[in-house]
C-alpha cells in the first residue's frame, strides 16, 4: 500500500461526516427500540448485547492482567467469558463489573463519537474490536454471530452511502444505549423468583461482600444514566 493510498484512509478514517437530519436520528431511535422491546425481536437482537457484555468481560480481564482463555456465546443468548488469575481483589472485581455496564458504556462512547460527527470512525473501531473479539470465541456458535455482525459493519463501511452509513450508526448507538437498560431488569427479576444464583451480581456481592442488591443499582445506575446522556448527545441538546 503506498503513501497515497494510506493518507486516503487515514483521511477517511479520522474525517468529519454529515450527521443525518433530526427527525432521522429520532427514526433511528425508534427503529432500535422497536428491536429492544417486543420479545421476539429481542430473544433475536440480545445476540449483540451479549456479545458486548462478554467482550466487555474479557477487555477487563486483559486490561487488568488476567489471562482470558476464551468466550463462548449460546444460541439462548447467554455467554460465558473464562479468564485465569488471582480468584480475588480488584481485577477480579472490574472484570466481573464489566459485563452488565459493557452495552451502555459503548453505547455512550459511539455517542461521543457521533456528536463530534465521527460516524465512520466509529464503524471503524467497531469493526476492529469484533475481530479482536473473534480471536477468542471458543465455540461455533459463537465464532458465526461475530462473523455475521462484523461481516455486517463491514459491507456497510464499504459498500454503502454515507448517508446509509451515517443511519446505521445511530440505530447501533440507540440500539446499545438501549438494549444495555433490559438485560438489568431481567436480571433483577430473576434473582427476585430466585434464579441466577451466579450471575454477575452475586459473583460481585460474594467478592466484595456487598450486597448483590447494590451492584444491581450500580448497573441500573450506568445503564440510564449512558441512556440519558448519550440520547442529549444523540439529539443534539
Amino acid at each position: 500500500m503506498d503513501s497515497t493510498t494510506t493518507a486516503g484512509l487515514w483521511d477517511r478514517l479520522t474525517g468529519i461526516q454529515t450527521p443525518p437530519e433530526l427527525w432521522l436520528v429520532i427514526v433511528t431511535g425508534v427503529v432500535a427500540l422497536a428491536t429492544v422491546g417486543p420479545r421476539p425481536l429481542w430473544r433475536l437482537s440480545r445476540n449483540a448485547i451479549t456479545i458486548a457484555h462478554e467482550g466487555g468481560h474479557g477487555l477487563l480481564a486483559l486490561l487488568t492482567g488476567r489471562s482470558l482463555d476464551g468466550i463462548r456465546l449460546h444460541s439462548d443468548t447467554s455467554g460465558v467469558t473464562v479468564s485465569r488469575g488471582k480468584p480475588t481483589g480488584l481485577g477480579m472485581v472490574l472484570t466481573a463489573a464489566a459485563g452488565y455496564t459493557a452495552p451502555s458504556l459503548l453505547g455512550l462512547g459511539g455517542a461521543a463519537l457521533l456528536s463530534a460527527h465521527r460516524i465512520t470512525l466509529l464503524l471503524w473501531a467497531a469493526t476492529a474490536l469484533l475481530v479482536a473479539m473473534l480471536v477468542m470465541i471458543r465455540n461455533a456458535y459463537g465464532a458465526l454471530t461475530v462473523l455475521l455482525t462484523g461481516g455486517t459493519f463491514v459491507l456497510v463501511s464499504w459498500l454503502t452511502a454515507a448517508e446509509v452509513q451515517a443511519v446505521f450508526a445511530y440505530v447501533v448507538v440507540w440500539f446499545l444505549l438501549l438494549g444495555g437498560v433490559r438485560p438489568v431488569f431481567e436480571l433483577q427479576a430473576k434473582r427476585r423468583h430466585g434464579g441466577a444464583p451466579d450471575s454477575d451480581a452475586d459473583q460481585l456481592g460474594r467478592l466484595t461482600h456487598v450486597h448483590p442488591l447494590v451492584w444491581l443499582f450500580l448497573f441500573h445506575s450506568v445503564a440510564l444514566c449512558s441512556l440519558i446522556g448519550g440520547g442529549r448527545w444523540l439529539l443534539g441538546l
